[in-house]
């Protein structure tokens, strides 16, 4: 059975009304909207910025009582967002039996020092088995490998390292997580690291960051992401319909956004429609891999699958450096949902890029919703089967 979580704004019961083609949700006894921030600034050319969204309610953060205590926050305190159980239950995951052994790679830009400290703090909170250094469940290394980690970003990207393993957490409580920490947001530094999860034994690896695509990408980028056996999951972006890099690789899993709700009266007890500011769309630029068949696009289409990225319905998440707990979404919390949903297979079948959902749609059609405009076409408009927003769904065991 699962959990419907509410965010605790001091108000009362919260009413999660979601935002969904300009309608503005609200906290309930209260007119301030809930909208969300991005947690990383624009990047030039050349650099990627992390997708992290971060709610907020009335302009400020949802847990404002936490910003300035929230090291005397206990285990007690019920966060706001929802929890792992939610996710289990929203994507009927076998989670407490399956991914055993299994390493999911989170790769990075700068250093979050106290990652695994704030990811044992959400562990605990959660009650899911205990992942560290010590017990072998854990790892952290520089981009090249080593310990000579990069500087830290602890309000951008030190929110982005505690969301990506933290989710992975609440899908795989069994896997082994390897934070991979690049020198600094540029492609090649990134992709390095990449390079680097994957020597140290990555079956799946997590990228929740993305930059507009170039027109050398295939060349200078896909190289290092066509990694036969290794799943690459990219997340899709968020900026609307328009697609992004890597996400518009062929060798990679580009993953969308949804918007998650409880539905206690349905048979599944969760319903989703489309996030209205996930990525999505035809490349301009990469060509179109053989287990992609839609005809609406003569490229690659983004995106394949889609999972939870509405910061409306986003995930807890507990980060000691910027403000305690915090709600944060994005389309870098649908993508490693779905990097522990790979991983919970054991990896199998993870060839080359998005072949295996292709073959295998055991997934929840996601059929409303849209992120844009292109003349009514499904490159941005949810509907019956694949589109581009939701891509072929969301996992279903």
């Amino acid at each position: 059975m699962h959990r419907t979580r509410t965010w605790s704004l001091g108000v009362g019961a919260v009413l999660l009304c979601l935002q969904t083609m300009g309608v503005t949700a609200t906290a309930a006894g209260t007119d301030q909207p809930l909208s969300s921030v991005a947690v990383c600034a624009g990047a030039q050319p050349g650099f990627a910025r992390c997708l992290a969204r971060r709610l907020l309610q009335g302009g400020q953060p949802v847990r404002p009582d936490l910003a300035a205590q929230h090291m005397a926050v206990t285990p007690s305190t019920t966060p706001g967002g929802l929890a792992p159980a939610d996710f289990q239950s929203a994507y009927a995951l076998p989670s407490s039996t399956a991914g055993t052994g299994v390493t999911v790679a989170v790769v990075e830009a700068y250093d979050n020092p106290a990652a695994e400290q704030d990811m044992g703090y959400y562990r605990s909170q959660f009650g899911l088995p205990a992942c560290t250094t010590a017990n072998g469940c854990f790892r952290k290394m520089d981009e090249y490998g080593g310990t000579s980690y990069p500087a830290a970003d602890p309000s951008g990207w030190g929110v982005e390292i505690d969301l990506d393993v933290q989710a992975v957490s609440a899908v795989c409580p069994n896997c082994k997580i390897l934070l991979v920490e690049a020198t600094s947001a540029s492609l090649p530094d990134l992709l390095t690291a990449v390079q680097t999860a994957v020597r140290n034994g990555a079956t799946v690896v997590s990228m929740s960051w993305s930059e507009p695509e170039f027109p050398s990408e295939a060349s200078s980028g896909d190289a290092a992401l066509g990694q036969v056996g290794v799943a690459m999951v990219a997340a899709g972006g968020d900026s609307g319909y328009g697609t992004t890099y890597p996400a518009a690789s062929p060798y990679v899993t580009a993953v969308g956004g949804t918007t998650l709700t409880s539905a206690p009266l349905t048979p599944r007890g969760w319903s989703e429609t489309t996030w209205a500011e996930t990525g999505s769309g035809c490349s301009a630029y990469e060509p179109k891999p053989g287990w992609q068949t839609d005809s609406g696009c003569p490229r690659r289409t983004a995106n394949d699958v889609s999972a939870d990225a509405d910061p409306a319905s986003g995930a807890a998440v507990y980060d000691s450096t910027a403000s305690g707990w915090m709600v944060v979404g994005g389309t870098s919390l649908s993508a490693p949902i779905i990097a522990g949903a790979y991983a919970l297979g054991n990896g199998e079948g993870a060839a080359t890029g998005a072949a295996p959902f292709y073959s295998n749609a055991s997934l929840n059609d996601v059929t409303s919703g849209s992120n844009g405009s292109c003349s009514g076409s499904y490159l941005c408009n949810a509907g019956v089967g694949y589109d581009g927003p939701t891509g072929l769904g969301t996992p279903n065991g």
